[in-house]
């Protein structure tokens, strides 16, 4: 829902719950300043009806009566909706405060306290440990890229964005004209799969390879969201997670620990480097690429000549 509709939409409820009495359509016209900017009768007319049935559709319970001027007023009575009692047990209110903590080094992070705090005001419980009730691992979702909330309002209110990206085997960002469709935290790094309108073509972004500010378009999407978006399969599968085969690298003593957590076997090789046996699927040789001197390929062939390209493009650029 686009900002200045959820705006228009509370006043207007705000409104509707905050009289004593009926107000007529001209009184709600007076009192929002967007339907004071609606232009003609009409078209205020048009927008307020909607803005009603929409009001009405989310749950609000609004009544029409006659006023005492003889025109139509209407008003929502706070006894009528008014939310049942909040009524949670000990594991619901411990889950609740581990997801409002997971958000904590984001800019949500204030919401997320704030509507803890309301629920513990309406009857929450207070006195639960939720890392006794769920486990001794507390949760992160760690949220350092400054792309992150603009994407994430972006995809919300189905906004097409422009950015500068920079590709694993690049030395230098490149401009992507985005539909953004959804954000998702997987192995400790934030991606973002959208319609890349340049390429005509699905895409999946590493927010950490975005430079410089996230620009908002206006206009509607070119391209159907599809009603699942699979970016962790996406992303997975670069990585090899999907993969039938196995490639040897060479890995330095202490490094590359996601190698490590993926390997089939390692043995150690002396002189500060161990060997490992990884799956080996698509997108490896980008992933590789990633950590630099770190790693050596030893076989596949095929593995060892992609990853030598992908460095040679970066050290030409």
């Amino acid at each position: 829902m686009a900002i200045a509709k959820a705006e228009r939409l509370m006043n207007l409820a705000l409104c509707l719950l905050g009289t004593r009495r009926p107000l007529s359509k001209r009184e709600l016209r007076g009192s929002i300043e967007a339907y004071l900017e609606a232009g003609s009768d009409d078209s205020f007319n048009r927008m307020f009806e909607r803005d009603k049935d929409d009001l009405r559709e989310l749950g609000l319970v609004i009544e029409t009566v006659e006023n005492l001027d003889g025109e139509v007023g209407y008003l929502a009575r706070r006894d009528s909706n008014r939310l049942p009692p909040v009524t949670l047990d000990a594991e619901e209110a411990a889950a609740l405060g581990l997801a409002a903590k997971v958000w904590q080094q984001a800019r949500l992070a204030g919401a997320a306290s704030g509507a803890l705090q309301k629920l513990r005001a309406a009857g929450m419980p207070e006195d639960v440990d939720p890392y006794e009730a769920h486990g001794a691992l507390e949760p992160r979702i760690p949220v350092h890229e400054a792309s992150f909330e603009p994407l994430m309002l972006a995809c919300r209110d189905r906004r097409s964005v422009v950015f500068d990206y920079r590709k694993a085997t690049a030395a230098r960002p490149e401009q992507r004209h985005v539909e953004p469709w959804a954000l998702e935290c997987w192995r400790g790094h934030w991606y973002l799969a959208g319609w890349d309108r340049d390429r005509q073509a699905e895409r999946v972004f590493r927010l950490s390879r975005i430079t410089g500010k996230v620009r908002s378009r206006a206009g509607r999407f070119q391209a159907p969201v599809p009603d699942v978006v699979t970016v962790r399969e996406t992303v997975a599968s670069w990585a090899g997670e999907t993969a039938t085969r196995s490639a040897r690298i060479r890995l330095r003593s202490g490094a590359g620990y996601p190698l490590r957590a993926k390997a089939g076997s390692v043995r150690e090789l002396g002189d500060g480097w161990d060997e490992l046996e990884i799956p080996y699927g698509h997108g490896l040789d980008a992933w590789l690429v990633e950590f630099g001197p770190d790693v050596v390929v030893l076989e596949p062939a095929e593995l060892r000549a992609d990853v030598m390209d992908r460095l040679r493009a970066v050290a030409k650029g």
